[in-house]
């Protein structure tokens, strides 16, 4: 009488991008994807904490009373534009809030793989997008404070560095958005990995450490990078 084999099941890596809803629009097969979910369950979630915030202050300027989640808005809103002072100097406060709100979402976009979710940012098409409004506020900011001066730039110090002078340009934006794409997706992988192709003892305790490393440690240095070279692109156009 032989031994019943029994099946061993294998759990294949998962950290691809996956369709949740496919429609049509102008002709075109278009798809809702779990990265499209991501982005829009926190932008929920910001704009419930914005509403709290709204509701705590205003409690606040009733009764004279701040709350702790107050305290650590404040304390949060401090840190921000201390931040954008040490780089932006008396111009801080023409940027603070874009700098606060992409500092917001590209946080809770990295934090949300620790809530199950597949980090946004580690999405090209998300951290592009970053990327180039970063771009688009660079140059306006170099027409409005340098006029024609901002084209005649590149061929500083000489005419035939011109070419380097523009790749470095372009480059910038796609260097920032590259960059915090890389970092996410690695963590993205590597816990992948570990689900999919580890025994299930493993699973218990020891993802905790790579969930600490790889979305909470990597995720608050790579928004506090994205966000520092954007002030640091934008400072170099001002006067």
């Amino acid at each position: 009488m032989g031994m019943m084999k029994i099946p061993m099941v294998v759990h294949e890596p998962d950290f691809m991008i996956h369709g949740v809803l496919k429609y049509e629009a102008f002709g075109q097969e278009l798809w809702i994807t779990d990265t499209t979910v991501g982005a829009w369950i926190i932008t929920a979630v910001l704009l419930l904490i914005g509403f709290i915030a709204n509701r705590k202050i205003k409690a606040a300027a009733d009764n004279g009373i701040p709350g702790a989640f107050q305290n650590a808005l404040e304390m949060g809103m401090e840190a921000l534009e201390n931040m954008a002072q040490g780089i932006l100097g008396g111009n801080a406060r023409k940027f603070v809030n874009y700098i606060g709100t992409i500092f917001l979402f590209i946080l809770f976009c990295n934090l949300s793989g620790l809530f199950g979710l597949r980090a946004p940012t580690a999405d090209f098409g998300v951290t592009f997008l970053l990327g180039m409004f970063t771009f688009f506020i660079v140059n306006y900011q170099g027409l409005k404070n340098r006029g024609v001066g901002h084209f005649t730039s590149l061929f500083q110090p000489i005419p035939i560095l011109f070419p380097i002078n523009l790749i470095g340009e372009v480059a910038n934006p796609i260097s920032i958005s590259l960059r915090l794409f890389a970092n996410l997706l690695s963590g993205v992988i590597i816990m992948g990995l570990w689900y999919g192709m580890m025994p299930w003892f493993v699973k218990i305790g020891i993802p905790a450490a790579l969930h600490v490393y790889c979305d909470l440690f990597s995720g608050c240095i790579q928004t506090y990078v994205f966000c520092m070279l954007t002030m640091v692109y934008i400072n170099d156009k001002m006067e």
